[in-house]
This record gives C-alpha cells, sequence and structure tokens, in this order.
C-alpha cells in the first residue's frame, strides 16, 4: 500500500468533514502520514518497540485543547481517516487475492491503531489541560500577591496580572480569612481567587454578593471571616480587617461562629483598631472607679453604660439592668460623686461610652 495517495486521500475527506482543519493542513497531513507509515511498520513487525511517531498524536491532542476545542472533531478525523484507509486496504486486498482471514487479521489490527492514535491524542489533550490549568492557578496566585502587597503594588502591574490570569478586574471585592482547616473544599464560584496553601489562607470574591451565605455549603468545617467589600486596589483593607475578626474570635471577644461578616463587628472593629490605646482610654476614662472593690465596680460600669446609652430616666435603665428603679438612682448618685460634671459634657459622655465599651470587650474572660 502506497502511502502517499492514501495519505492525500484522507486529507481531502477530512478537509470536506471538517472546514476548519483546512487552515492547518500541515498539521493533519503530518499525522495521517505517520499514522499511516507506524501502521504499515506494525503489520510488517507486529513485535517492533514503539517509535518516536507517537509524539506527533499527542501534539494533535495537545493543539486541540491550545486552539479552545474539545477533541469532537479529531476523533472524527480519526474515524474518517480509518474509514478511506480501509477502502484503500480493500482495494489493495483485491489486487493481491488476500484471504478473508488476512483481511480480517488487517480489520482488527487498524482498529486497534486507530483506538491507539486516539488515546495518544486524549493523552495529549489531557496534559496540555493539566499545564494550562496549573499555569493558570500559578498566575491567579501572583495576582493573589500583588493584590494584598504591602506596600500596595502599582496598579498597572495588578492590570497586567490580572490579564495574564484571564480574571476581569471587579468594582468591588472582598476577601475571606479563613482558619487553617483539613476540612474538604466544595465549589467556588467562578473567578474567586483562592490560596489554600498560604499559612493563613484566604481568598478574593469579585463583586460580592451573598458571600457568607455560599460560603457554608462550599467549606463546611472551615471558619472563615467575610472581609469589607472595597475597590480591588485596596484589597488589602479587606483583608486584614477580616483576619483581624478572625483573631477577635480566638480570643473570645466575638462570638464563635462557622462564618463572620465584618460588616457585622465594625463597632468592636474600631474600638478596638487599637488595643494599646483601647487599654489606655478605658484606664484613664475609668480611673475613678478604680478605689471601689471588683464587685462594686463592676455594677457602677454596667450601669454607666446602659445609662449613657439609653439616654433615658431610672426606669428604662432599671428594666435593662432588670434592677428596681431606686437602685439605679441610688448607683446614678454614686458615679455623679465619682464622675462629677464629665457625667453632664458631651465630650466626656462619649469618651466615657467608647471607654466601658473597650473595656467590655477587652475582658477575655
Amino acid at each position: 500500500m502506497e502511502v502517499a495517495p492514501v495519505s492525500l486521500s484522507i486529507v481531502e475527506a477530512i478537509e470536506k468533514a471538517i472546514p476548519e482543519y483546512s487552515e492547518f493542513r500541515q498539521n493533519v497531513v503530518d499525522g495521517i502520514r505517520q499514522a499511516l507509515v507506524k501502521f504499515v511498520d506494525r503489520i510488517a513487525a507486529p513485535e517492533s518497540a514503539p517509535d518516536p511517531y507517537d509524539d506527533i498524536h499527542r501534539k494533535l491532542g495537545a493543539w486541540e485543547f491550545q486552539c479552545g476545542r474539545s477533541l469532537d472533531s479529531l476523533q472524527a478525523a480519526y474515524r474518517i481517516g480509518a474509514r478511506v484507509a480501509w477502502r484503500h486496504v480493500c482495494g489493495f486486498a483485491e489486487r493481491r487475492k488476500l484471504s478473508l482471514r488476512l483481511m480480517s487479521v488487517l480489520g482488527e489490527a487498524m482498529i486497534a491503531h486507530v483506538d491507539e492514535l486516539v488515546s495518544l491524542s486524549v493523552e495529549g489533550y489531557a496534559a496540555a489541560q493539566a499545564s494550562a490549568a496549573g499555569t493558570l492557578e500559578r498566575k491567579r496566585r501572583k495576582l493573589m500577591e500583588l493584590l494584598v502587597a504591602e506596600p500596595a503594588s502599582h496598579w498597572q502591574a495588578v492590570l497586567d496580572a490580572a490579564r495574564a490570569a484571564v480574571w476581569p478586574v471587579p468594582e468591588r471585592i472582598a476577601a475571606v480569612a479563613l482558619e487553617p482547616s483539613a476540612a474538604p473544599v466544595g465549589e467556588l464560584p467562578a473567578g474567586v481567587l483562592v490560596d489554600f496553601e498560604d499559612a493563613s489562607p484566604y481568598l478574593l470574591v469579585p463583586d460580592p454578593v451573598a458571600v457568607p451565605r455560599w460560603l457554608r455549603a462550599a467549606l463546611p468545617g472551615w471558619r472563615a471571616a467575610v472581609g469589607l467589600p472595597v475597590p480591588p486596589a485596596q484589597a488589602r483593607t479587606s483583608l486584614d480587617c477580616a483576619r483581624r475578626v478572625l483573631a477577635l474570635t480566638r480570643e473570645k471577644v466575638l462570638p464563635d461562629r462557622p462564618v463572620l461578616d465584618c460588616s457585622d463587628h465594625l463597632v468592636e472593629l474600631t474600638v478596638l483598631a487599637d488595643e494599646f490605646l483601647a487599654r489606655r482610654l478605658a484606664e484613664r476614662a475609668l480611673a475613678p472607679l478604680d478605689p471601689l472593690t471588683d464587685r462594686q465596680r463592676t455594677k457602677l460600669a454596667e450601669t454607666l453604660l446602659v445609662w449613657l446609652s439609653a439616654r433615658g430616666g431610672a426606669p428604662e435603665v432599671a428594666a435593662r439592668l432588670q434592677v428596681h428603679p431606686q437602685t439605679v438612682r441610688y448607683r446614678v448618685n454614686q458615679l455623679e460623686e465619682l464622675f462629677g460634671d464629665r457625667l453632664h459634657d458631651a465630650d466626656e459622655r462619649f469618651a466615657l461610652e467608647l471607654a466601658l465599651r473597650a473595656r467590655y470587650l477587652l475582658r477575655r474572660d
């Protein structure tokens, strides 16, 4: 059987059935010629070792992936090639008066040969796909590093990295800080950037909407804190807030829940933005309580906080504290003796309320 005329017949049949392959004619011709040569060699020497022609069919599979196609067209081309080649084999057999038994052997050999070529192409496609996925993952990891870098990255570098990572830059973004966990990871929405390998793993979520809801389903068994939605250039700020919420949860300042949202804890984040200053404020503003016993200090601090925040009379404060109004009046008299005119100065009242909230939050046990 002559390889050249059979190759030409197969090329013409494939181009007719799959027009897009005409643009890549040489790739198709090389694949057909080498497939035919390998088939002839295998018939001539069935026990021979595999030859380097295997690579062309792996490359064809990789080429399909790189062109953004599935393997459907390539597998169809293999079937077309097998049919055309078989017609030539039949013509050759008729001229040479080959027996039915020999024709059967040739037919089985051709089917096995085509199956092998398809397998090689599938391997090439899968390898290209895995390589592309790994490359994309590395590019997205680099993008994440640029987005949360300190000091902030040059914005053009971020835009270039986003383009390379095939990641459309959104208007808003939210970071999600995670406690390290061996729990499984479910499916995340498209476009979410992930880094589970960081010592403090985190996500960057584009155009965040209802993040806490899908987080519970996607990351069961994980503890997560959702940062504030911000422009992408401020992603680091969102991540810092989210990590701070996780830290406050570990310190038992905030409740222990699977998913926390920074938006629900802005007061705590603000008051404890600098713990050193918060402690100094509490010590200075509440110094008049220092001479009292722990029990007296606790009761009066509790009463003062409710009195300042309620802005109401003794009955309302008593209802909140679940004590008698006369008890409230007695405690308020004590507070006025201790704090004097400060209780009637707007700035001082604000400082006292802030100090009391800081004192409450800073009590770890």
